[in-house]
């Protein structure tokens, strides 16, 4: 007979919550019970990290991560590659291990999104790595009132050029090689699409900046407009991208709703704010994250070593356009 776990969160020095599940046996995660427990849980502290799993390889990620969600989503529209380790569970986003990934929502300008992200750390960096956190309504409530009033008016933009040269290819973002198919996606999902001579792919998709927590109803700031926005890549890659692409064939890049370039000043400042809010803990192998990913937004640091982190998306979580 299986036991379900007792489940209390603690909160380290730098305010991330940590469950210590010790040496328990996985299949009492599979409980309806225990997943309500730690949804609860992430839903209380924005995110809780699960310490103790035996996760040595990308088949025990998957077992876990699966456990835990019931039932995981399917990516669509990564901004960047990943390999698919097992069902549904994916490896880290591919990015460069000395470049930041700056705080943003998963998928927040997909519909639907996911309502949870869950990380599992099979080997951590050597150095660096962390996953920080970032909570989404702290954040609105920090952000300069005009910088948010312009945004709840217009909402975001995110444009994207997809090639196989940088970033994700519409194919594996899609998950199809059939144009058609793309096409029908993008219809039902407000993307407008435009395909270019040489047969790449490029994207408009305007969503909204602050939703409401579909539980508590709190305001959240939920976007990527600072993540993928031209200003945060570092100055000689932005200059280099442009030269190369121009502008308009960025990998993407982000507008205010009404088109209107967003300024350097203004993705200094969301950054800042989200740099000043994120909390920290170092990976472990066997940790566990799940994160409630309207409430709070993560990022990832530069590291060295061969760290190994697979996700799994669940809970769609339809955002209003």
């Amino acid at each position: 007979m299986t036991t379900t776990p007792r489940l209390d969160a603690t909160p380290t020095a730098n305010g991330v919550h940590v469950v210590r599940v010790g040496n328990t046996d996985p299949a009492a995660w599979t409980a309806e019970d225990s997943r309500m427990r730690v949804r609860h849980l992430a839903a209380e502290h924005g995110a809780v990290l699960l310490r103790g799993f035996r996760v040595e390889n990308p088949a025990d990620a998957t077992a876990v991560l699966t456990s835990l969600a019931g039932e995981l989503m399917t990516e669509r529209e990564a901004f960047a590659a990943r390999a698919s380790l097992g069902p549904r569970v994916y490896s880290s986003a591919t990015w460069p291990a000395t470049q930041p990934m700056c705080q943003h929502h998963e998928l927040s300008y997909a519909l639907p999104a996911p309502g949870l992200v869950m990380l599992a750390c099979v080997t951590p960096a050597t150095e660096g790595g962390v996953t920080g956190l970032a909570d989404a309504g702290d954040v609105l409530d920090a952000l300069p009132s005009d910088v948010v009033d312009r945004f709840e008016r217009h909402g975001w933009l995110l444009t994207r050029a997809y090639s196989d040269e940088i970033g994700a290819s519409w194919a594996a973002a899609f998950g199809t090689e059939d144009p058609s198919a793309v096409e029908r996606y993008c219809r039902q999902h407000g993307i407008e699409t435009s395909w270019q001579p040489d047969g790449t792919l490029r994207t408009r998709q305007r969503r909204r900046a602050v939703i409401n927590h579909p539980a508590t109803g709190r305001p959240c700031w939920f976007n990527q407009i600072a993540f993928l926005s031209q200003w945060t890549l570092e100055p000689d890659v932005r200059d280099f991208l442009v030269e190369e692409f121009g502008v308009d064939g960025l990998p993407f890049n982000t507008w205010y709703g009404d088109g209107s370039p967003v300024e350097e000043d203004v993705v200094t400042t969301v950054n800042e704010v989200y740099d000043a809010m994120t909390r920290r803990e170092q990976w472990r192998a066997g940790d566990v994250m799940v994160i409630d990913n309207v409430r709070t937004a993560h990022s990832r640091e530069p590291y060295s070593g061969q760290r190994e982190v697979l996700v799994g998306f669940a809970e769609p979580t339809e955002v209003a356009r």
